[in-house]
């Protein structure tokens, strides 16, 4: 299946059907890795996320250039999914301004198949050149090798937000900073609650979400879940993470890197 620059409401449904198809025959490793997804093009961005989701990664979107270049400012994504033709600053100087920055894998995504543009995306540093129409598939597939290639292909239940890094299998979470590390003290809710909002950096959750999936058989109210959240949130801060997590009034709460 191949998906090109204009496609309907209709085939993102088929493409997701037959991706959740193949996933429930397959064996699919969590991966554990953040990609930042920026694509304009919401079906198409749809489509990336629902595959890259079902194979264990963890997905946050971009719809414009400068957008693509804060979240990877604030998240530190292990991989971006970078389309050339986007609003504000395009892909080649998403890339540009990336590669100023540090070493985080891009794989560019155009409907560009001009040697020339494939030579300037490589030349400024892009690690793959994926050219629409494309096989999602294929694209997972080049995600694992390029996160291979820079040493995160394992899942090793270890997932990173900013300068934040949870260990799901020994339960320790630690910040990182100038000086040496600080390794959080928290309880069992804390760390869950802390776990299952790092697996999706800016989104906001309900209470209630939280409440169904990090405290399951015990407290039952939503508003238990705000006296969890402020004690969190102030070891977030004792450690060197002010502002990582916060509230949005009246919806829930959210984990994102303070810029």
């Amino acid at each position: 299946m191949e998906i090109s620059a204009a496609i309907s409401t209709q085939q993102v449904w088929r493409a997701i059907e037959s991706m959740q198809r193949i996933g429930s025959t397959s064996n699919h490793r969590t991966m554990n890795a953040l990609v930042l997804i920026a694509e304009d093009e919401p079906q198409i961005a749809d489509i990336l996320d629902a595959y890259l989701t079902r194979e264990g990664f963890r997905t946050v979107r971009a719809a414009d250039g400068r957008a693509a270049i804060e979240l990877d400012l604030a998240l530190k994504p292990d991989l971006i999914l970078l389309d050339v033709t986007m609003p504000r600053m395009d892909g080649w100087e998403v890339l540009a301004e990336v590669r100023r920055r540090g070493d985080t894998p891009v794989i560019m995504i155009t409907a560009l198949d001009k040697d020339i543009d494939r030579l300037q995306g490589l030349r400024i540093g892009a690690d793959d050149y994926v050219v629409k129409p494309f096989n999602p598939i294929e694209v997972v597939a080049r995600a694992k090798a390029v996160l291979r290639r820079a040493g995160l292909s394992a899942s090793g239940g270890v997932v990173r937000v900013g300068n934040l890094t949870i260990d799901l299998d020994s339960y320790l979470a630690r910040v990182e900073g100038e000086g040496e590390p600080q390794n959080l003290q928290l309880t069992l809710t804390e760390f869950r609650l802390l776990a299952h909002m790092a697996r999706s950096p800016v989104k906001v959750f309900a209470r209630g979400e939280l409440v169904d999936a990090c405290l399951p058989g015990g407290d039952a109210l939503d508003r238990t879940v705000d006296s969890h959240v402020s004690n969190l949130r102030k070891k977030l801060e004792q450690a060197g993470a002010p502002g990582m997590l916060s509230g949005v009034r009246g919806v829930g709460y959210r984990l994102a890197t303070a810029q």
